[in-house]
Order: structure tokens, then sequence, then C-alpha cells
């Protein structure tokens, strides 16, 4: 096939792109070359460096908050949820190679202003994300260190560290890396498990520890959908999919890469949660690597820094992606292997991390964060959106009448869902950061009212 035609099945429509010389010709291939490497292997570990990182640090003090018995249920049930809305999403992009992110889905969907809204939906929640990321980093840092400096000093860091993980534009490049975010985070969550459980056996015993099959005495309506907005949170690998898939060669093979990472997260989030919580009781902190006690915390966290940072990245270079690549839609720049791609898509990542340190300054609160970001964006990305998704373009293809009832019934469900969560989240996650907001001292460290790291948390 030409280079013409690949143009015009990648980009319909859009006639400025199929007249090209001959050089611009060879960078089109060039970046259609580097950016179609991404197999169901690879795609897998991208995803699970994605989504497997500090949504496990969060669930254990969900498990505090809702109960063993509820902790368990809703570990389990929303995640076989996401993992079926993830495979609504790849069924439509398979069935519209054209959709290269969210953004893009939302066209297909609602046309222009379906597009805008879900760009700037998916931009925020990934600069939320990623600035949570930025500020698990400065926790870790202060916790390694011991130190009383002002979080903003190691926020900094945190940052420069995140954006040295952007650099390289494709996932095919960072799926490399994922190998050693998976482990890390692997050893830094088996480190916590045995250490609160040696703790716990050598101090009170197993048996004393106050943890509860029960939901928490006095919940608040607030707290409970904070703990449930976590688990969400957990969950929200459905967001970068399309864009994912977007670089594999064989888009069709992604039944495969949505089933493993879903039962992969399915049973590290529902042991790492119901073992720390019963290790703990309710005293858990979040993130759960605190609960390790003072000296392995530190061996944790420090394991656990590839992770922080390296998923971080990933959050960064999806947002960068999608900003560079619509300021240059009609450029062979968008690719990022001349000079002056390089040099924008460098810009834009740098300003993008800037912008990732100030939210971690701003809501310093790791758990009220991780429930703000589910609330109002991940509700959409992993549950109403695909199901209005499967209404408009799925349903027509069932041939069973029988199916297309269980599977509309099931998708109005997941639509309602998705909907309460947005709405009932919400307003429990403002409420919280206000009330914690109120009641910040000033840090000690540079007379400011910035929090210390201890005090965030």
């Amino acid at each position: 096939m030409s280079v013409k035609k690949d143009v015009e099945k990648m980009f319909p429509g859009d006639g400025e792109l199929t007249e090209m010389c001959d050089r611009d010709q060879e960078i089109y291939k060039a970046g259609i070359q580097k950016f179609n490497r991404l197999g169901w292997k690879r795609l897998t570990i991208v995803l699970i460096v994605e989504a497997v990182a500090l949504g496990s640090l969060s669930i254990p003090s969900t498990f505090a908050t809702l109960g063993m018995v509820a902790g368990v249920i809703c570990c389990v049930g929303l995640g076989l949820i996401a993992v079926y809305t993830s495979y609504v999403i790849g069924q439509v992009k398979v069935k519209f190679p054209h959709i290269s992110d969210y953004p893009e889905a939302g066209r297909q969907m609602f046309g222009r202003w379906g597009y805008e809204v879900l760009f700037v939906m998916l931009c925020l929640e990934l600069l939320l994300s990623a600035g949570s990321h930025c500020l698990t980093g400065a926790i870790a840092f202060a916790n390694i260190t011991g130190s009383n400096i002002c979080s903003v000093i190691f926020g900094f860091i945190s940052a420069i560290i995140l954006l040295l993980f952007a650099v390289p534009p494709s996932f095919s490049d960072m799926a490399i890396l994922g190998y050693i975010d998976f482990a890390s985070i692997i050893i830094a969550i088996g480190i916590t498990i045995i250490g609160t459980g040696v703790e716990a056996s050598n101090s009170t015993g197993l048996q004393a520890v106050n943890w509860s099959a029960w939901p928490k005495d006095n919940l608040t309506f607030s707290e409970a959908f904070i703990a449930l907005s976590n688990i969400i949170f957990a969950y929200s690998f459905a967001l970068c999919q399309f864009s994912f898939m977007d670089e594999m060669h064989t888009p069709t093979d992604f039944p495969k890469s949505v089933w493993a990472l879903g039962l992969t997260e399915i049973f590290i989030y529902t042991v790492t949660g119901g073992l720390v919580y019963a290790f703990v009781g309710q005293d858990v902190k979040s993130p759960a690597l605190l609960s390790a006690g003072s000296l392995l915390s530190r061996v944790a966290f420090g394991i656990a820094l590839p992770v922080i940072f390296i998923s971080g990245s990933i959050n960064t270079v999806v947002l960068g992606r999608l900003v560079h690549g619509r300021m240059f839609k009609s450029s062979n720049i968008r690719f990022i292997n001349t000079k002056m791609g390089w040099i924008t898509w460098l810009v834009v990542v740098t300003v993008l991390t800037i912008l990732e340190f100030i939210v971690a300054q701003v809501i310093p609160f790791f758990n009220d964060l991780l429930s703000l970001i589910s609330s109002l964006f991940i509700s959409g990305f992993t549950f109403y959106f695909p199901a209005i998704m499967w209404f408009m373009f799925i349903r027509g293809d069932e041939t069973s009448m029988g199916k297309k009832i269980v599977f509309g019934v099931l998708n109005v469900c997941i639509l309602f869902v998705g909907l309460i969560v947005l709405g009932a989240g919400t307003y429990s996650s403002v409420v919280d950061i206000v009330s914690l907001i109120k009641f910040l001292p000033y840090c000690s460290a540079c007379a400011n009212t910035y929090p210390r790291i201890d005090q965030a948390i």
C-alpha cells in the first residue's frame, strides 16, 4: 500500500496530509514504523505499568474503611467490570481503527463537542494522576531520608525524575522499563505484606489485630465513597487503552492483554488489601508502604521508586502525546523523529511536568487526590462512556437477541454506576479536601503554608 493510502486510512478526510514530498514521505514511513511496534505482550506490560501502581498502595486503607467483606467484593466486582468495559473499548478500536485516543472516541460518539469535552477530561485526569505520582515520590523521599524538609523540595526532585522518564515518546520503548516497574511494585508489596505480618505476630499477635469483616464504626457517606473511589482509581487502565492500542501491529490481539492485566490486578489488589489490613488493622496508613514499620517502610519505598516514577511518566507521555499530536496534527513533527519534533516534545513534557508539580503541592492528600480523580474522570472513562459505546457501536453486532438483552441490562447498570460515582464521589472528595485544608499547619521547615510530608498523608 502506498504512503498516500496509508495516510488516507489513518486520517480519513484530511486532504492536507495526502500530498507529501519525498522527504516528508520518508519521515512519515519512519514515524509509522516507530509507533507501530507494540504486540499484545508489550501492551500487557504497558497496561500493567499504567495500572498497577498507586492504586495498590491505597487499597488496604479502603479495606479499613469498608471492612474485609465489602472490600473483597468491591475489589473483585469492580475489577471484573473494568475488564469488561476495557474489552468494549478494544472492540470499538478494532471496529474504528482511526480512533487513536479517547477524545477521538468522543468525536465518534458525539461529534466535535464530544471530542473537545473528552480531550479536556482526559488531559485533566492524566495531569492529576501524574501529580499524584509526584506527591507519592515526595512522600517516598521523605520517608527514606527521615527528613523534615519541606514537601516542596522533595516534590521538585520527584518532578525532575518524572520529566526524565517521560522523554521517550513511544509506548513500545516505555514497555522495556515496564519489566523493572512491575518487579518493583511486586517486591515492594511483598515486603509490606511480610513486614506487617511479622510485626503483628511479634507485637500483639495476629489474633489481636483490630480488623473487622464489616465497615468501620460511624462510617460517613464521604468516607465510604472516598474508599470506593480509591478502588475505582486502581482499575483506571481503560482511559489509555485507545492510545496504547494505536501502536499495536495486531490490534485484534487486545483481549489477551485485557484479561491478563485484569486478572493480575484483581489478584494483587485483593490479596494486598486483605492481608495488609488483616495484619495492621484500623491503623493501616495510605500509601500502604508506610505501615511496614520504620526500617522496612524505607526499604519498601526505596524499591518502589521505579514504579512511582515509571508509572507516573506513562501518564505524562500519554498526555504529552495528546497535546503534541493536536498541536502538530497536520505536520510530520507529531512523529517526534526530527530535530523540531524532539524540541517541541521536550517543551511540551517540561510544561506538563511543571503543572504536575503544582498539582502535588495544591492537593497534598493522597487518598483524596486519588478519589477526586476517580470521581471526576475515571467514572466516565471506565464506566459510563464504554457503556454508551456499547449501545452506539457494538449492540448492532450482536446476532443473538438473548445476548443483546443481557449485555444491554449490564451496560445500563454500568452506566448508572458511573453516574453515581461521578456525583456522589466528587461531592465526597471535595468535602473531605476542604475539611482537611482548614487544619493544615504551617511548615516549620520553610515557614509557609505548605504542609510537611508527614502532615499530608
